[in-house]
């Protein structure tokens, strides 16, 4: 074991200048991540110098058997955690040989949107808030809970300390190193309130970097439960019952909210959301109406409110931003297994370009 450590260690800079880029896109469910990797000559640091590359779209649920070439197209390089080294870590998406983005290529749209001179002009920043579950591989039970029985009652496990009480701290801070070490600009981490749930922040992140950083994020985390042989679960209510189920807050600002008379704008923003309430439901995460019940800290999926430092409501604003009459919001709603590509581009719609 200990020479199979020792390969996988291997400083390959002692010996060669060819590098090793881990290729990473969204397969067909659009939750499940793909990678394969290719050798390069030399280090690399701009994505465009990157070769596209290609895959078999069929045994990934993206194309048909008789046409299943798809193409990557290189978007952002991070330092790769796991080889280390000049090794890098691309993602990448997807598009068809005549290069039109394949349906779930959510990532093109958003560019699009991001790139719009009104939405770049307002500087639009994204904090996200990823919640997940572990779970014992071959039971599918959160790590910690007896099998087929249940810990005791939420309370201790928020934020605790303890072998009773936090379970998977050895994973969760291997991942935080492992995206700062990337170039991921992770925020912090906290355990969560249902035990074997935990949280990862990344942001401040401006425009389609938010998308990139956290599908990065993600990845990087199903490498580290892949090797501790652990499931990763980002269902938004994985266990049935009185446990809080699992989201993805995404806290946002843009250029005018954060200056002087921002918290007018932040008003007006939130009365936008509000009026397109269904339209964000329907796009921010499958399974979401088993989370938002209005019960765990959320709000009801079918009604939309908001308010200053409530965790019952759809959008919080936070006590800071009130007093200071400028800042940002956050937006409750959409669930763990999110797109953040699609919710990033669409509050950022919404808010700045959509004209009631």
């Amino acid at each position: 074991m200990s020479l199979l450590t020792d390969l996988v260690n291997l400083n390959l800079s002692d010996c060669t200048d060819k590098i090793i880029a881990e290729y990473i896109w969204i397969g067909g469910s659009g939750m499940d991540l793909r990678s394969k990797a290719t050798t390069l000559s030399g280090p690399v640091s701009d994505p465009s110098k990157l070769p596209k590359w290609n895959y078999d779209g069929s045994s990934t649920g993206q194309a048909p058997g008789e046409d299943s070439e798809v193409i990557l197209y290189p978007q952002a390089i991070f330092k790769d955690p796991f080889r280390r080294g000049n090794n890098i870590l691309v993602m990448c998406d997807a598009y068809t040989p005549a290069g039109e983005p394949i349906p779930t290529n959510k990532r093109c749209n958003a560019a699009k949107i991001f790139s719009h001179p009104d939405v770049a002009a307002e500087e639009p920043w994204y904090g996200i808030e990823q919640e997940y579950t572990l779970l014992q591989k071959d039971v599918k039970w959160p790590i910690g809970w007896p099998l087929g029985g249940y810990p005791g009652p939420q309370g201790p496990y928020y934020c605790g300390v303890g072998v009773d009480k936090a379970y998977g701290r050895d994973i969760v801070d291997s991942h935080y190193k492992a995206c700062l070490y990337a170039g991921i600009n992770i925020s912090g981490i906290n355990g969560e309130v249902m035990p074997g749930q935990w949280e990862f922040q990344v942001g401040p992140a401006v425009g389609i970097s938010a998308g990139d950083e956290l599908w990065v994020a993600r990845y990087i985390l199903e490498r580290i439960t892949e090797t501790a042989g652990v499931v990763l679960s980002f269902d938004p209510k994985p266990i049935q019952g009185d446990w809080n189920g699992a989201g993805a807050h995404t806290n946002y600002s843009t250029k005018s909210m954060r200056s002087d008379g921002g918290y007018e704008v932040i008003k007006k923003a939130i009365e936008k959301l509000g009026l397109r309430h269904k339209e964000h439901i329907a796009a921010y995460g499958e399974g979401n109406e088993r989370r938002l019940t209005g019960r765990h800290e959320t709000a009801d999926i079918n009604t939309f409110l908001w308010g200053v430092a409530n965790r019952g409501a759809s959008i919080r604003v936070g006590r800071d931003t009130e007093k200071a009459g400028k800042g940002y919001f956050e937006d409750r709603r959409p669930a763990s297994n999110m797109d953040p590509y699609v919710v990033t581009s669409m509050i950022a719609e919404t808010t700045i370009l959509w004209k009631p």
